[in-house]
C-alpha cells in the first residue's frame, strides 16, 4: 500500500553530508513527512516526475547550492514545475549566502540555511516546521474542505467565494458549466442547478444559495459576544485590529474583536506584501493573517465574524456598542480599526457586471477563473500592482489602466520592477475607464479613453479589477470628530479642531491616538494622518492597547 505522507525532499552530491541531512529530518518529521533523498539533481527530477505521475505530494525541498551537475537554485527553479507550492529552502555555505539572497527573487525562495546546521534543534528544526506549517496552511488534498458549485461570473458565488478566502476557509469550486463533477454531485445530494450557488460542507451537508450569516454559522463562526463587559472592544480585523488583538490579550485584557466581513482587511486580500519586516521573500495577506489569527487565539480574545457595529453610545466609564444583528455589548474602552474601502468606479454599466467579471480587489478570490483570459487592473497603487503580477500568472495578458503619465508617483518601485519585468503586463497610461458591457450578465467589453487624444476605443475585457483608492469606513460611527475626508481625527491633531473645543470633556488632552470622546481610539488606516502601510498600521494597533491602559488607570 502507497504511504500517503508528503514528501521531504533532500539533495546534496556530498553522501555524506546527504546521510547526516536525512538522519536529522527523519528523526524529527518521519510521523508526519516521507523523507526522501538523492546526490544527483538529474536524478532528482527524474524522480519528480516520476512522482507527480502518481499524485504524490512534497511539501518541501532542501537542496545543496553547490552540486557538479547543477546549481541548488537551477534544480529549484526546474523542480518548480513539478511542484510549485512546496517550501523551497537552499543549504549553503557561508561564502555562498550572496546567490541564496539574489535566489529569494530568481526561485522564489523561502530560506537558506548555513552549513553546518548543528546544533539541529536550533538551526534547522524550528525553521523547517515553521515553513511546514505554512505549507500546510494551503495545502488542500483533493476533495478535501467544502465544495462550492456555482457559475464561474456569479455574484452569489463571487460573495461566497470572497467570504471562504476571506476566513482563511479551504473550499474546492467546482464550475458547473466545464466541470463534469458538479450535476453529479447535485444529483447525489438532491439539488438541481436552479439552487446554485450550492456549498456542500464538510459533512455533507448541502446548503442552497447560502447567505453569508447562513454560511457562516454552517462553518461555526460567531457572529455575538460571549460577555457582557470587555475591557476593551476592538471594531475592524485588519492588521491594526489583529495587533490591537495581540497586545490586548497579552497584556490580560478582556478583549474581543469583531469583524464586519473577515479578518486582515485590505492587507488580506494582497497576494504579496514584499516590504515587511522580517519577511526577506515577501508573504500573502492570507499568511499574514493566518499567523496573527493564531497569536490573537493564543491569548485568549474573542473573535466575533460575520458581525458589524452600527452604534456606538455612551462617554462615561462604559460604552454600549449595537450590531447589525440587534446584539448589543457594553465595554470600557474601544479602539476603532475599521481601515477603509474600496471607492467604486464610476462608469456606465460597472454596477451591472459586479461579481460577474468586476470585482473591487479580490485578485486572488477570482485569478484561477481569469485563466488565459485578457484581463484589466484599474489603478496605480501598491494593492492594483500587487493584483496585477499576481493575475499574469494566470491571465493571457494584464493592462493596468492608470490616468497620469507613469507608476513612479504612486507605486513602490520594487513593484514597478517586477511588473516591468513581466512580459504578459502592459502599463496603458493616461487612460480611464468609461463603459461596460457586456452579454449573458457577463463582462465582455470595456470602453476606454485616451485622456491626451480624447479618443474612445472598445477593447475585449474578461475582467476588471478596481483599486482605485479607498474611502475611511466610519459613516457609521457619529459623535467623533473627523476630517474632510471622513478619516477619524486622534490626538494633537484635535487640538487645531474647532469642534473639539465644543466635544472635550476633560482636563488633561487627548492621547496620540484617543479620539473626540474619552476611551474611543482609533488606529490604522481609519485615523486621519495615518501611513497606510502593514507596518505602521500594526504599530498603531499595538501603539493603542498602551493608551487603553493609561485610560483604564486613571477610570
Amino acid at each position: 500500500m502507497r504511504d500517503s505522507k508528503p514528501i521531504i525532499f533532500c539533495i546534496d552530491d556530498d553522501k555524506q553530508v546527504l546521510r547526516a541531512v536525512m538522519r536529522d529530518v527523519r528523526s524529527y518529521f518521519k510521523s508526519e513527512y516521507r523523507i526522501m533523498g538523492t546526490t544527483s539533481a538529474q536524478e532528482a527530477l527524474e524522480t519528480l516526475e516520476s512522482l507527480k505521475k502518481k499524485s504524490e505530494e512534497v511539501a518541501l525541498f532542501l537542496s545543496d547550492q553547490r552540486m557538479p551537475d547543477m546549481l541548488g537554485v537551477e534544480f529549484l527553479e526546474q523542480a518548480m514545475k513539478f511542484y510549485p507550492s512546496a517550501q523551497r529552502v537552499l543549504l549553503t555555505a557561508y561564502s555562498d549566502t550572496e546567490a541564496a539572497i539574489k535566489a529569494i527573487n530568481a526561485v522564489q525562495l523561502d530560506y537558506y540555511l548555513l552549513k553546518p546546521w548543528d546544533p539541529p534543534e536550533e538551526k534547522l528544526y524550528p525553521v523547517l516546521q515553521e515553513l511546514l506549517f505554512d505549507w500546510k496552511a494551503n495545502y488542500k488534498p483533493e476533495g478535501s474542505g467544502l465544495r462550492l458549485i456555482g457559475y464561474p461570473y456569479s455574484p452569489k458565488s463571487h460573495a461566497i467565494k470572497d467570504f471562504l478566502s476571506g476566513n482563511l476557509i479551504p473550499y474546492n469550486f467546482i464550475d458547473v458549466e466545464s466541470d463534469e463533477r458538479a450535476f453529479e454531485i447535485l444529483q447525489l445530494h438532491k439539488r438541481t442547478g436552479s439552487e446554485l450557488p450550492v456549498v456542500i460542507t464538510a459533512d455533507g451537508e448541502p446548503l442552497c444559495s447560502p447567505t453569508i450569516p447562513v454560511l457562516a454559522k454552517a462553518l461555526g463562526l460567531s457572529a455575538t459576544t460571549k460577555e457582557d463587559v470587555y475591557d476593551v472592544v476592538i471594531i475592524g480585523g485588519g492588521p491594526a485590529g489583529l495587533a490591537a488583538a495581540v497586545y490586548a490579550g497579552s497584556e490580560g485584557l478582556k478583549a474581543v474583536l469583531i469583524e464586519k466581513r473577515a479578518p486582515g482587511g485590505q492587507a488580506g486580500t494582497s497576494s504579496r506584501i514584499e516590504n515587511y519586516l522580517g519577511f526577506p521573500k515577501g508573504l500573502s495577506g492570507s499568511e499574514l493573517t493566518r499567523r496573527a489569527i493564531s497569536q490573537v487565539q493564543r491569548f485568549g480574545v474573542e473573535i466575533v465574524t460575520p458581525a458589524e457595529v452600527t452604534c456606538i453610545e455612551g462617554d462615561g466609564q462604559f460604552k454600549k456598542l449595537t450590531l447589525s444583528n440587534g446584539s448589543s455589548v457594553n465595554t470600557k474602552a474601544v479602539v476603532v480599526t475599521t481601515g477603509v474601502q474600496y471607492r467604486e468606479l464610476e462608469a456606465k454599466g460597472i454596477r451591472d457586471f459586479s461579481g460577474a467579471g468586476i470585482y473591487y480587489g479580490a485578485a486572488m478570490t477570482e485569478a484561477s477563473a481569469c485563466n488565459d483570459k485578457v484581463v484589466y487592473v484599474v489603478g496605480g497603487g501598491n494593492s492594483a500592482g500587487q493584483g496585477a503580477v499576481y493575475l499574469s500568472k494566470y491571465a493571457k495578458q494584464v493592462y493596468i489602466s492608470i490616468r497620469r503619465d507613469d507608476l513612479t508617483s504612486s507605486m513602490s518601485s520594487y513593484l514597478i520592477d517586477q511588473i516591468n519585468d513581466i512580459e504578459n503586463i502592459e502599463v496603458i497610461s493616461k487612460t480611464q475607464i468609461v463603459e461596460a458591457k457586456g452579454d449573458n450578465e457577463q463582462l465582455s467589453t470595456l470602453r476606454i479613453q485616451d485622456l491626451l487624444k480624447g479618443q474612445e476605443e472598445e477593447r475585449e475585457a474578461d475582467a476588471l479589477f478596481i483599486f482605485i483608492g479607498a474611502k475611511p469606513y466610519t459613516d457609521w460611527m457619529n459623535g467623533v470628530v473627523k476630517d474632510d475626508k471622513g478619516f477619524i481625527v486622534t490626538g494633537r491633531d484635535l487640538s487645531r479642531s474647532d469642534k473639539n473645543n465644543q466635544v472635550w470633556k476633560l482636563d488633561r488632552d487627548p492621547y496620540l491616538l484617543e479620539t473626540s470622546i474619552p476611551g474611543i481610539f482609533a488606529a490604522g488606516d481609519v485615523r486621519s494622518g495615518a501611513m497606510n502601510r502593514v507596518a505602521s498600521a500594526v504599530g498603531e494597533g499595538a501603539m493603542a492597547i498602551s493608551f487603553v491602559h493609561q485610560y483604564l488607570a486613571e477610570a
